[in-house]
């Protein structure tokens, strides 16, 4: 029968669109290439979904996030990416938390539960609790490198962390990985050199800060305020979605 997923099952099989809609992916980060991949597998049948993010919708985020828009401006990312996915598809099962995830939150989670987790988060130390977190329980999971500060998103590549090279976040990524003994991680990334962002008080979020009171993550506690553009993220967060459905699917060609 015609439905919202005809086409994918043009290319899938039904036995596919089952795989994915009996799957269960998190998604570490609703920002630009969280929300990206989060709207690929909501449209791409996965049947449950569990979004983790502390953040709010912001005016900064108009310019690259799916889910940013001005009604949508200091509502809960998860929140507003959980109403999208269940207008795109009411029958999936969607787990918001509202946190941001560290080392010392991390027992909150039960990765054994997951088919697959995806890391689109900024910080280090969360990105490799993510990593570490998922290997122990043999889940496959799938990182992105830096995606701020680039101009070029055909340059975006999909590599073990060991096959990676130029990114500054790869490197650290590798090096404690390395230290770790934890290997075989796929990740996106680009060898493209970060552009250096045209630093402006008159637009900086360090002087004109609107985040919510009770922000964790604001942009006045960060180190530095990347650039960014509606067309990379965008592109990261849309091709880690695709190795999500065929490692789920076990599609190879």
């Amino acid at each position: 029968m015609l439905n919202e997923f005809s086409r994918t099952e043009l290319l899938i099989g039904k036995e596919g669109m089952e795989k994915l809609a009996n799957s269960r992916v998190a998604i570490f980060g609703i920002g630009g290439v969280g929300g990206y991949t989060v709207e690929a597998l909501a449209r791409s049948g996965v049947g449950q979904l569990d979004l983790i993010d502390d953040d709010k919708v912001c005016i900064t985020n108009i310019n690259r996030q799916i889910i940013a828009t001005r009604s949508s401006i200091g509502k809960y990312k998860v929140d507003v990416a959980k109403e999208r996915i269940l207008d795109i598809n009411p029958k999936a099962l969607v787990n918001t938390y509202k946190m941001f995830y560290t080392p010392e939150n991390a027992d909150e989670f039960d990765f054994s539960k997951y088919d697959y987790v995806v890391d689109a988060i900024d910080t280090v130390v969360g990105k490799l609790e993510i990593i570490e977190r998922s290997k122990k329980a043999n889940v496959p999971v799938i990182s992105s490198m830096g995606a701020g500060n680039k101009m070029h998103p055909e340059m975006f590549e999909v590599a073990d962390i060991s096959k990676t090279s130029v990114c500054p976040l790869a490197k650290v990524i590798r090096q404690q990985l390395r230290k770790r003994k934890i290997k075989n991680v796929k990740v996106v990334y680009s060898k493209e050199l970060p552009i250096e962002p045209k630093e402006d008080m008159a637009i900086s979020c360090r002087n004109h800060c609107i985040c919510p009171p009770g922000t964790v993550h604001k942009c006045t506690n960060r180190r530095a305020i990347p650039g960014s553009n509606a067309f990379v993220p965008s592109v990261v967060g849309l091709i880690i979605a695709g190795e999500v459905i065929k490692d789920l699917i076990g599609f190879t060609a």
